[in-house]
């Protein structure tokens, strides 16, 4: 699959946003894997996650930069971080590929790590309707939380929310459990994770299934720390494409 950098005009302030898109080779509608960067890095930082996958079950790859690093060094941080601009440019990316190139528009995947995770279940809470299933591995859920947990990334969150508690609620996924229970929904955290405390997630899910007992939300808590298993995350959207048998269970 070749590497293709695609330019996608925001639709909320008419910047051009760009993205890496690999075209499946089927000359059919193939369904679309959308893979988020991690907290302090760019389109480029899924590729070796990625693309063996997509290349492996023959989906379309869509890798969107939504403004960059959420780091205080990138002099677009405020319109990082899980920000309008940011939520809209993946949804913008996502309607660019699926005008433009053989994707099937009924089955489109999400899949972010670290803060990708975190924007992963942004975008849960954004368009939850817009995919067919969504994994979202150690997210951060409550950035006010956050700051107090993790000082090395404490620096960076606030000049992304402009030091604004307001803004750091408005970029928590906690705070959008109502649309992200709309959602197709895994979240996997690692239990001993000592970058974003498993409670991030646990919370997340035990809020979720207080109102919404009937959810499509899962949460798998898994032996390990800040990391990805992505044969796990890739079985469970293939789970969600192409349905899985399962064996009822006696007593």
């Amino acid at each position: 699959m070749e590497q293709r950098e695609i330019l996608v005009k925001s639709t909320l302030d008419s910047s051009m946003q760009p993205s890496l898109f690999y075209k499946s080779e089927s000359n059919e509608k193939r369904p679309l894997l959308v893979g988020l960067h991690t907290w302090s890095y760019d389109r480029f930082n899924q590729i070796s996650n990625m693309l063996p996958y997509a290349q492996k079950y023959d989906f379309n790859l869509l890798l969107p930069e939504f403004r960059g690093k959420n780091l205080k060094t990138n002099p677009i941080c405020t319109q990082a971080c899980g920000s309008d601009y940011a939520k809209q440019d993946i949804k913008d990316a996502i309607d660019y590929v699926v005008s433009n190139e053989n994707v099937d528009s009924e089955n489109i995947f999400l899949l972010g790590l670290s803060g990708g995770g975190h924007m992963s279940l942004l975008m849960a809470g954004f368009c939850p309707e817009y995919f067919k299933a969504i994994g979202a591995y150690v997210p951060i859920t409550d950035l006010e939380k956050w700051i107090k947990q993790n000082k090395d990334y404490c620096d960076h969150v606030l000049a992304c929310c402009s030091n604004d508690v307001d803004e750091m609620r408005k970029r928590s996924p906690l705070y959008y459990v109502e649309n992200i229970a709309k959602s197709n929904l895994k979240i996997f955290h690692g239990k001993f994770d000592p970058v974003v405390p498993v409670s991030h997630s646990l919370e997340l899910y035990e809020e979720i299934m207080s109102k919404y007992p009937n959810a499509r939300v899962f949460l798998d808590i898994f032996d390990g720390g800040h990391e990805i298993d992505m044969e796990t995350a890739f079985y469970w959207l293939i789970s969600q494409y192409n349905g899985v048998k399962k064996v009822n269970v006696t007593g």
